[in-house]
């Protein structure tokens, strides 16, 4: 497996990578997805990843910025889905550590991710790469009529930002 930047050519399949992690129901709570330059206006331009297996896309991860306020320039919200087919093989776990490599290098100094409560791998590969959980938002929102509790977790630095 390799990681490389995102680029145009990878969003076909990135895009039905992030259709079949929304169906699981603990993704997030859209259940519409974004055209290409949607996705691309939303996301930090030199934070996006893939990780690619014979040329395959098999999940990508990637950033948002929280706010456009100077005062939070170092801090963005995690974006990761992982194909179905590749889940459970530590794929998640390197294309996060390799992301918050990146984010360090472009001097993000927090990384925060908001995780359904029921989606234990995620909330996993998060804390294998040093987020805690911060918070609880109890039946903040609601999914196909269930209220849904989602945790904030977050990441701080000790490269940047200290």
């Amino acid at each position: 497996m390799e990681i490389e930047a995102f680029n145009p050519k990878h969003w076909p399949e990135a895009r039905a990578i992030y259709q079949d992690g929304i169906a699981t129901g603990n993704a997030h709570f859209s259940l519409l997805l974004p055209e290409w330059e949607e996705w691309d206006a939303e996301h930090v331009k030199n934070c996006r990843l893939v990780a690619l297996e014979n040329g395959e896309v098999l999940g990508w991860a990637a950033l948002t910025a929280i706010s456009d306020r100077c005062v939070f320039a170092g801090v963005a919200e995690v974006s990761i889905y992982i194909a179905e087919k590749a889940r459970g093989k530590g794929i998640g776990k390197k294309l996060l550590a390799e992301l918050v490599k990146q984010s360090e290098q472009n001097n993000f100094w927090t990384l925060e991710a908001r995780i359904f409560a029921e989606n234990a791998a995620s909330i996993h590969i998060h804390q294998q790469n040093g987020f805690r959980i911060v918070g609880r938002r109890e039946r903040i929102g609601k999914l196909n009529g269930v209220w849904r509790d989602v945790l904030l977790l977050e990441r701080r630095s000790t490269e940047t930002g200290i």
